[in-house]
């Protein structure tokens, strides 16, 4: 039997209105704030085992300790500044304002978070570069969830076409590819000479790492003004809007959690986010340690290529996915990124090989393909269960599904590197040794493989349940439309 959604997408019909499309210049704004959500969040993260763990020699199950509790501050900040949003009554909007100095404090905050000095001591037998990590991130967090939960808010209600919504989102995708170079341009940044320390014949990762993120949070800074300056709030510019009625907290969180269509989407993120997150940790590992035979110069030099076929991977795979998504639907579209994915993440087993290094970069772009096409959908998705979510309570609450969803989504990739740090001591390893066994060697691999293999195989499981078709949303839309007219 033909799948409902595939069916109502071949309808030559289901074309946007031109009031429902998004101007481009207004797209590749929205999209420049893409900068402040993944430097914000996820560069922390990326950078935190090569310098906290091989650099400073912070042991890696204290690593991905701090990383997976630091997770929690986000579980406090993100549904309050979705619920300080959504409630928010000002001349600039309920997202601008915060959307603004959200951006600039997490620009100005982000090379703090590196702020520490070699050779620190302990306090209460724990290193102070664990208390830093935590102590840093506890004050930093909040800064990118005032303006990432805003900022997420806003992108869901730029348009109310089901296939325009597709296209915010892919625009978005495309030009934060560009942003997640960064993740692999970093370490081979510090390999400038003008970071080596002729006293230890090595180069400073730390002061490399420090000169790299006041950079990004300078160009984080210019993201955040573009958002403010050129996006405007569709569902803020009526009087009926601002005069409507505010959501209570308890909203933000329970009720919130009551969506069964956005409980699907949350596991199924939960799940992917667990899985991919352990490649951007265990797959540098295994550059180091076995493709690269334990010379940190040459794999850091290789993640730089590695960044260059990520970002070409997602640049690749997020039109193809949108372009696939508006002929066959978007929930059979996200199954069939999961079904590549299952073969591009199980591939890194043959693909990350010393006698043929090149072929890691394959492995990069054809994972990058995947993820950047999954969160893509995952987002526009989103967009829908907003609009299915008004129809059951006559309420606007983009700010709490953001801070729901992406806290789930972090909370997956905060169990991924926790669980990466673990791993990392079960196998036997120790950064002071410059080759590792075969043995640990061989448990890297096959984590890095096998645990994204069953993290995108059980989002499948939950997004083939996902009942919000095309035909759903048309149904829901005229009966928004026909309750509180357009907008």
């Amino acid at each position: 039997m033909a799948d409902p959604d595939s069916q109502a997408a071949t309808n030559r019909g289901a074309t946007t209105a031109p009031e429902d499309r998004v101007p481009m210049r207004t797209k590749i704004s929205y999209g420049m704030g893409g900068s402040v959500d993944m430097w914000g969040h996820w560069l922390y993260p990326n950078l935190a085992y090569p310098v906290f763990n091989i650099f400073l020699g912070l042991s890696p199950q204290l690593v991905g300790l701090a990383l997976m509790l630091i997770r929690i501050v986000d579980a406090i900040s993100d549904p309050l500044f979705g619920w300080l949003s959504d409630n928010a009554r000002s001349r600039l909007g309920r997202r601008r304002p915060f959307i603004l100095v959200g951006g600039l404090l997490a620009g100005v905050g982000l090379p703090l978070l590196f702020l520490v000095t070699p050779g620190w001591g302990a306090t209460l037998n724990v290193s102070n570069y664990f208390w830093w990590m935590l102590g840093s991130s506890l004050l930093y967090i909040p800064f990118v969830s005032c303006f990432n939960m805003p900022y997420q808010s806003l992108g869901n209600e730029l348009t109310p076409d089901y296939h325009e919504r597709t296209s915010v989102m892919a625009v978005k995708s495309v030009i934060q590819k560009v942003f997640e170079v960064a993740f692999f341009v970093g370490l081979p940044f510090t390999n400038l000479a003008f970071f080596y320390n002729a006293a230890t014949g090595k180069q400073n990762v730390l002061l490399g790492v420090q000169v790299y993120c006041g950079i990004l949070g300078v160009l984080m800074l210019i993201g955040a003004v573009l958002v403010f300056i050129n996006v405007k709030e569709r569902y803020y510019a009526g009087v009926a809007a601002r005069q409507a009625e505010k959501v209570k907290l308890r909203e933000s969180i329970y009720e919130t959690m009551q969506c069964g269509p956005f409980r699907l989407k949350m596991l199924a993120g939960l799940c992917f986010s667990l899985g991919s997150s352990m490649v951007g940790s265990l797959g540098y590992y295994a550059t180091v340690y076995y493709v690269a035979g334990g010379d940190t110069k040459s794999a850091n030099n290789w993640n730089g290529v590695m960044g260059a076929a990520w970002m070409i991977g997602g640049f690749l795979g997020v039109p193809v996915l949108a372009f696939i998504a508006r002929r066959i639907g978007k929930r059979p579209a996200m199954l069939l990124a999961c079904a590549i994915g299952v073969v591009a993440y199980g591939a890194t087993w043959f693909l990350y090989t010393p006698s043929t290094p090149w072929l890691q970069v394959l492995s990069s772009g054809s994972m990058a393909f995947v993820a950047a096409s999954y969160y893509m959908m995952d987002q526009t998705i989103g967009a829908d269960i907003m609009d299915y979510d008004e129809l059951n309570t006559g309420k606007r609450r983009e700010g709490a599904f953001s801070a729901c969803g992406s806290w789930m989504n972090k909370a997956g990739s905060a169990l991924g590197y926790f669980l990466s740090g673990q791993v990392l001591a079960l196998t036997g390893f120790s950064a002071a040794k410059p080759l590792q066994s075969p043995e640990t060697i061989f448990w890297i691999r096959a984590m890095l493989a096998g645990v994204p293999i069953c993290g995108v195989a059980l989002a499948a499981l939950f997004l083939w349940r996902f009942p919000l078709t095309q035909k759903k949303m048309a149904d829901i839309r005229t009966q928004l439309e026909a309750r509180r007219g357009k907008v």
